[in-house]
């Protein structure tokens, strides 16, 4: 390992090591290198040529433009102008269409690019709201995530790494309100064995913004301690989530203990859809269960 001007010992990164890190094929840091002169800055005689800390920040700004929607010649050349990184929230305001930017987060999925994939999420719902975001953002990005499962059996990684930065980003956007309009918190619940529960604080994140508390007693919640939290709380509305049809079942609603005022219930979740649910409000998306939920506190 090579020393910095500062004394640090600075790491040596191969090929193979930088097109890992930044989620590119070997070839293709081969013709960034050959085409845009993006490559290793150092090369000691005798030796394989090897990145540096440097090199790898250029390598990686420029793979975020492109990913940002940038021609990879104009992001080469804003790679190897600049001295320090773009910050990440000045690529990400650059779309200028909802389906770059579900283009974009797949890419960066892909490439293993939390830093980018959080920005971009922090910047679609700071500018759009939760609702906005899930429904134009991140629905259509679990899509395609979903559909390269189904059709090649590949990116169960991908999906698992999503569904921890969905759920974070969620659950920070959820905080204390200081005047609510519902002095008793909404339930929200997914019920039986489901393990799905990413809708869950999307919607407690959602209704936050529009001054509504909830409570959400998360994955696997069962009929028990569902019935124990509303004798306890007295929920103005309960919304009980079910995506796979085995958790789905009416006792989640009919075996609940009554109290007075009764609770508007609301279910979502395509694990219903094969369940006769005449006696409950069946919502069809995130915003229709807000919109539900936000009814039945009289608001």
């Amino acid at each position: 390992m090579a020393k910095s001007a500062s004394g640090d010992t600075e790491e040596k990164l191969t090929v193979a090591a930088v097109a890992r890190r930044i989620g590119v094929a070997p070839a293709t840091l081969r013709t960034w290198d050959r085409r845009y002169g993006l490559g290793p800055s150092e090369h000691e005689e005798g030796e394989h040529r090897r990145y540096c800390p440097n090199d790898l920040a250029k390598l990686t700004m420029m793979r975020r433009l492109i990913v940002a929607g940038v021609t990879p010649a104009d992001a080469a050349e804003q790679a190897k102008a600049c001295k320090t990184a773009v910050p990440l929230k000045k690529i990400v305001k650059e779309f200028e269409v909802r389906e770059e930017v579900v283009d974009a987060l797949y890419k960066a999925l892909q490439g293993f690019d939390r830093a980018f994939v959080e920005t971009t999420l922090a910047h679609e719902i700071e500018t759009y709201g939760v609702e906005g975001a899930w429904s134009d953002v991140i629905v259509p990005t679990l899509f395609l995530i979903g559909e390269e499962w189904e059709n090649n059996q590949k990116g169960i990684e991908v999906e698992h790494l999503f569904s921890e930065i969905l759920t974070r980003t969620m659950h920070n956007r959820v905080v204390e309100l200081k005047k609510p309009i519902n002095p008793r918190p909404v339930l929200i619940a997914a019920v039986g064995e489901e393990l799905h529960s990413i809708p869950l604080y999307a919607l407690a994140a959602a209704l936050c913004e529009r001054n509504i508390q909830a409570t959400v007693l998360g994955a696997r919640t069962p009929l028990e301690a569902l019935s124990a939290m509303v004798t306890r709380s007295a929920p103005p509305a309960i919304f009980l989530w079910a995506q796979l049809p085995k958790n789905a079942e009416q006792k989640y609603w009919n075996e609940l203990p009554a109290i007075r005022p009764a609770p508007r219930v609301v279910i979502g979740g395509p694990g219903w859809d094969s369940i006769n649910c005449d006696d409950v409000t069946k919502a069809e998306g995130l915003e229709h269960a807000c919109e539900e939920i936000t009814q039945a506190l009289g608001a």
